[in-house]
């Protein structure tokens, strides 16, 4: 339980580029929900976006919004009704919690659900913050041998496994990923770890690329200034065929065109990078190939998957962190992750009271 004098810092998005320090009451725990004590969040894009832009697609921040939705943390407190988890137990937080009831629920496809709460997806609060609710069964006991780090990157490796198994990836599979963000490397890890032979990884940073190769990637190359067409006929070449299953993560309108241009006849191209709300697209070289074109939004049961990965050893996610500051110093953070000074992949923020 928090002790009479803790407070509960937050990082709180006020209007676009206007993020602040604040405190905040320190919230409760209502039936079958936990009080958390975050220890460690990561910024995702997304936060960087609402921060410089105040707005993705149709969700706007209209109001002050706790940013931060890749979590782990202590549970402090329990609601009534909770019967899994016990104060001092570490856990990562899986953000989105969804209505339960209706038919994308009932079918597991709950992160379609049009009820679900979404940790900093206007209007509700994330949690860049000390202390957080959130419904105890969304929440994943951590085992000894994963970091509370580790935890917080359970959220985009979800994203990344979620995109693999949209991408139909097995065993042997050729794969393209366009980007090398975290998304995109954390899509590598998932692929190489669901048995893909072959990963080649595309990007317009050299630096990022290197990271690539670094994690596992077969192959990399650099896309900057090039034409699509011409990029697939490199990819097919450096892959020795065109890849079963492409996924593409950084949303830029020429990266969507490469990855359509390069995937096998009959294979799947899944958009995961959110760029502008109208591309152009090479639909008719897909249709005539019969290319399945998906998208993905978040994920759904993942998170128990992406923890047996990081927990048995079969990804390392840690490479991605390059940049770690405490909540006090969350305005520098997200400059950090704004420019990607210094080669930023993934930011870490650590929120736990110090010592």
């Amino acid at each position: 339980m928090p002790a009479a004098t803790d407070t509960n810092l937050s990082a709180v998005l006020y209007s676009v580029k206007n993020l602040r320090l604040e405190e905040r009451p320190i919230p409760q725990p209502g039936p079958n929900e936990v009080q958390i004590e975050i220890q460690e969040v990561g910024i995702c894009g997304s936060d960087v976006h609402y921060w410089q832009r105040g707005s993705i697609g149709d969700f706007v921040v209209k109001a002050p919004m706790v940013l931060g939705h890749e979590p782990s943390g202590i549970v402090s407190a329990l609601g009534d009704g909770v019967k899994h988890l016990k104060i001092g137990d570490r856990v990562a937080i899986e953000p989105g919690v969804p209505c339960r009831m209706c038919d994308w629920c009932k079918e597991g496809k709950y992160n379609l659900c049009p009820d679900i709460t979404f940790s900093a997806t206007p209007p509700y609060h994330g949690t860049l913050t000390r202390y957080y609710v959130h419904a105890a069964d969304f929440c994943h006991k951590l085992p000894d041998n994963v970091s509370f780090e580790e935890g917080a990157l359970l959220e985009p490796l979800s994203v990344g496994l979620h995109a693999c198994r949209r991408a139909n990836i097995t065993l042997g599979s050729h794969v393209l990923v366009c980007g090398a963000g975290p998304i995109g490397l954390v899509s590598m890890l998932c692929a190489k770890a669901m048995g893909a032979s072959k990963v080649v990884v595309t990007d317009i940073s050299d630096s990022r690329l290197k990271v690539a190769r670094d994690m596992g990637a077969d192959g990399t190359i650099n896309v900057g200034g090039k034409e699509p067409k011409a990029l697939a006929a490199e990819v097919i070449a450096l892959l020795e065929r065109a890849p079963n299953s492409s996924i593409e993560c950084s949303g830029a309108d020429a990266s969507i065109q490469l990855g359509i241009y390069a995937t096998k006849a009959g294979g799947t191209f899944v958009l995961v990078g959110m760029g502008a709300a109208e591309v152009k697209l090479p639909l008719i070289n897909a249709l005539v190939r019969e290319v399945d074109v998906r998208g993905i939004f978040r994920y759904a049961n993942c998170y128990p998957t992406a923890l047996e990965m990081v927990a048995t050893g079969r990804v390392n996610v840690k490479p991605l962190i390059t940049h770690r500051y405490t909540l006090e110093d969350s305005l520098d953070a997200f400059e950090t992750a704004r420019t990607g000074a210094g080669g930023a992949i993934k930011v870490m923020i650590h929120c736990g009271r110090q010592a």
